[in-house]
């Protein structure tokens, strides 16, 4: 039998108790979590400050238990990795901008199907990468 294979994304700058959470929910509903990194260059588009370059947070992740893989996504077309991966499952950070069904209309052109599920917030008001950035400017 197939290992069920998850993925979410994320930038996974500070990485914090929250991200931890996050990686745990959505393995929960699979065997090979994969783990998509956001681009640099993806963040600078949004105008979003980054502190570690999208190797050095690619290796943070990878050096996670929980993860099994870890990989960059894709600067010009942000669902090209779920076509290759084919997830059956996509966890979508709690804040994640993205509507479940925006995304399920989007994979339906591609012919993809995975279940879409949305995870829990952890501790959000402390343990949000924002939160977090805003208290270190403090400091």
């Amino acid at each position: 039998m197939n290992p069920k294979k998850v993925m979410c994304f994320g930038t996974f700058d500070l990485l914090h108790l929250g991200h931890l959470d996050y990686f745990r929910q959505a393995k929960e509903h699979g065997d090979h979590l994969t783990v998509v990194i956001a681009r640099d260059a993806t963040k600078e588009k949004q105008k979003k400050d980054i502190l570690f370059s999208e190797e050095e947070r690619l290796q943070l992740v990878q050096s996670l238990g929980i993860v099994d893989e870890a990989v960059l996504g894709d600067e010009q077309d942000h669902f090209k990795i779920i076509r290759e991966k084919k997830p059956d499952v996509i966890c979508l950070g709690y804040d994640h901008a993205i509507s479940e069904e925006q995304l399920r209309e989007e994979l339906r052109k591609y012919n993809l199907f995975p279940k879409i599920i949305r995870a829990a917030p952890f501790q959000s008001t402390r343990h949000k990468s924002s939160v977090l950035r805003e208290k270190l400017l403090t400091i």
